[in-house]
């Protein structure tokens, strides 16, 4: 009995230095660490982030020692030529932050300085189990650490403008159902165009086009992924596929002949003047669409938009993009990064996850928000159009894959590169085609005279 004591008494002992281990905390609410925190949401985002960080600050972080001290950026593009300069060691470069929103492009140039905390260090496997795995996996570098945390993802969806739509189907018989499909899409365009010309029979090549996309090189990486290839190989773009060719092809003959937009700029701002009637774009785009149609002669019309999933390429799998920031947490003291931790589950737990995104068109992060509450509170929702954009996408997470493009050093000057390419080619075309167009009804009145 004595043994059986004395090992009770060294097995209570070891649990009890374990459990101290375990939950050992370098906090301290009698000398509290303050984090500096840069993001660059803006409306509805940054007010939200901002009760929650006022919320957090008069909680949790006063019982623990934390105060997050956060600084709202003007644009996404000022946040990232300040992290530039900071990961470049510029002069006059200001003081790296705390925590900072970026995306995985932005923690690879951080990482490889060692400048990034590895966060999977400050969570628990049953913890990260409790977020969507994807996410969690799309802010893991190549050296499998993960760098990037989720706190709110997006994927792109097609925007219709209803109304226009009913009217260009009710008088032409189009069928809505190749909406689904980009062949669809082309068809429809080719269609739309010839129809508008026709209703000014004196002006030759002044239809109106259907669709245009956000990012034509995400419509190239996800139109190769959806019919079984790649547009990567390796850390370079591959152009010389076959799938790649018919994306290509699929987009050509109504970009050329004017069914499609080729456009400088967001699909949504041709959609506010009635030159397209649908386009694809981030989900998250949904409160840049308006309720009214401002055509060039000044005439405004009520319009509803509707929300498609992504279109797929005919005999391809239904492939969408995932994407979406999420917060870095620069690699300091043990404190520090341990308050920064503390911070990001609180912020990304289900219910101050919801209340963030709630109101945009991101989504939650956490498998509990995303499938538990998220569809009661899109049947509550009152606003309409960011009801039927999360009904569709959660629609779209049951039955797409989501694929995230790669991440390395030459990522963003190959896509953009291909994108200025791919623009300056199909406009170009454009160009000779109506000039040719132009020459023929010349030389066609020429001979009638």
């Amino acid at each position: 009995m004595k043994k059986r004591s004395v090992l009770m008494v060294i097995l209570a002992l070891g649990l009890i230095c374990l459990c101290g281990c375990g939950d050992r905390s370098p906090l301290d609410p009698d000398d509290p660490v303050t984090l500096h925190m840069w993001h660059n949401y803006g409306g509805d985002m940054q007010r939200t982030m901002d009760e929650l960080i006022d919320e957090f600050n008069g909680t949790v972080g006063k019982q623990e020692g934390i105060l997050i001290n956060v600084v709202a950026i003007s644009s996404g593009t000022e946040l990232s030529k300040s992290l530039d300069m900071i990961v470049s060691g510029d002069p006059g470069a200001p003081d790296m932050p705390d925590i900072f929103t970026g995306y995985p492009k932005t923690a690879v140039k951080f990482a490889g300085k060692g400048m990034l905390a590895d966060l999977d260090g400050y969570f628990t496997q049953a913890e990260l189990d409790g977020y969507v795995d994807s996410f969690i996996e799309e802010g893991r570098l190549q050296d499998g650490g993960l760098y990037v945390f989720p706190i709110a993802k997006s994927t792109e969806v097609l925007y219709l403008n209803r109304t226009l739509f009913d009217a260009f189907a009710e008088a032409t018989g189009a069928e809505e159902s190749k909406l689904y499909t980009f062949e669809g899409l082309a068809e429809l365009a080719q269609s739309y165009y010839k129809w508008t010309d026709e209703q000014t029979p004196d002006v030759a090549d002044d239809g109106r086009q259907f669709y245009s996309a956000d990012s034509w090189f995400n419509f190239a990486e996800v139109g190769t992924s959806q019919l079984g290839g790649s547009i990567f190989s390796g850390e370079s773009l591959e152009l010389d596929t076959d799938e790649l060719a018919w994306v290509f092809e699929t987009a050509y003959y109504p970009a050329v002949k004017g069914g499609f937009a080729i456009h400088n700029g967001y699909s949504s701002d041709l959609s506010k003047t009635g030159d397209i009637i649908c386009s694809t774009g981030s989900s998250a785009g949904i409160l840049f669409y308006g309720s009214t149609v401002t055509y060039p002669d000044g005439r405004v019309e009520e319009v509803e938009y509707d929300i498609l999933p992504y279109p797929v390429f005919e005999n391809g799998q239904k492939t969408a993009l995932q994407r979406g920031g999420g917060l870095m947490v620069a690699k300091s003291t043990e404190k520090k990064e341990y308050a920064a931790a503390v911070f990001l589950k609180w912020l990304t737990d289900a219910e101050h996850n919801m209340k963030f995104v709630g109101q945009t068109g991101y989504l939650p992060v956490t498998k509990e928000a995303f499938e538990q509450l998220m569809p009661d509170y899109v049947q509550a929702m009152e606003d309409g159009s960011i009801k039927k954009m999360l009904t569709t996408v959660m629609d779209m997470y049951a039955s797409y894959t989501f694929f995230t493009a790669p991440d390395y050093p030459d990522f963003d000057s190959d896509s953009s590169g291909f994108e200025t390419e791919f623009k300056e080619l199909l406009k170009n075309h454009r160009t000779e085609y109506l000039s040719t167009a132009a020459l023929r009804l010349t030389e066609a009145l020429a001979e009638i005279r």
